[in-house]
């Protein structure tokens, strides 16, 4: 199946990466948000995020220019036309995706893929929601996805091959690298990422160390480029704390129950980066 046409659902930072890495591949994409404000937001995001590859000697200006008029914005699903493949990529939140899910089931044409950017939401219940489960798919991509190499794609009970192999193509289209994942709880990446975010919650609550030690310990003993703390903020914390509940619930297992200080501070409205305050001051 050949793709032309994306449409993007979610404007925020994973929604504007996505709709940038696929306008960098020559692809034609429109962006949708109900938030005229946070369409706005997207596009310049994405025009700052060519803007610097531009100046780095990453991508041609003139490259850059005609990617960029093959942008367009929308506050109404609907109004997409002639779509190939659709990525959602809104909050972790089941009931809005499988509303979204329904909208998306009427625009896509037939034979397209409808992607979730979901990192932590069975598949499977979303695509029970369409009428053609088969073509419904996981495509995780990574924050912040210019940057970053990876993307999950995950198999749904009724996902076919044929989506499997277009989501495939696309990503690397895109110039990611791709790993296969099946329908549970948390996929590969947050099934390790998210414990080990969460215990070092726990060790903070605990009086093991401070953030900062915490952080710098994990960094330099174990080479990550960032603390697990920092990293937690950098995600958010509230989005953190989301997926360790999907992992608990999902897995059953109490070795997954969220640490009461991530619970706490995402109670305070300190979720880390975007909000000012996590467990860093911004």
């Amino acid at each position: 199946m050949a793709v032309e046409h994306i449409l993007v659902v979610g404007a925020g930072q994973m929604g504007a990466g996505i709709a940038q890495v696929a306008l960098q591949a020559g692809l034609k994409v429109t962006l949708a948000d109900v938030a005229r404000e946070a369409l706005d937001k997207g596009a310049e995001r994405i025009r700052g995020g060519m803007a610097k590859l531009v100046e780095k000697g990453k991508l041609d200006d003139a490259k850059r220019k005609a990617a960029l008029e093959s942008l367009r914005t929308t506050t109404a699903i609907p109004e997409a036309k002639d779509v190939d493949f659709a990525v959602e990529a809104v909050n972790e939140n089941e009931e809005l995706k499988r509303r979204i899910f329904k909208d998306l089931d009427q625009v896509v044409r037939p034979g397209g893929v409808l992607a979730t950017n979901t990192s932590s939401i069975p598949i499977t219940r979303v695509a029970a929601v369409t009428r053609r489960p088969e073509a419904v798919i996981g495509m995780h991509f990574m924050n912040p996805v210019p940057v970053m190499q990876l993307v999950e794609i995950i198999r749904g009970a009724a996902t076919s091959d044929e989506a499997y192999q277009a989501t495939r193509a696309l990503a690397e289209k895109m110039g990611k690298t791709t790993v296969v994942s099946k329908d549970f709880p948390g996929f590969i990446v947050n099934r390790i990422l998210i414990p080990m975010l969460n215990e070092a919650c726990f060790a903070l609550m605990e009086g093991l160390a401070s953030a900062e030690d915490i952080d710098t310990a994990m960094k330099l003993g174990t080479n990550q480029p960032m603390g697990p703390l920092a990293l937690a903020d950098f995600i958010g914390l509230d989005t953190c704390l989301s997926i360790a509940e999907v992992l608990h619930r999902g897995l059953g297992d109490d070795k997954y129950r969220p640490c009461p200080l991530l619970r706490q501070y995402v109670e305070a409205g300190w979720v880390g980066k975007k909000s000012g305050r996590g467990f860093y001051r911004y």
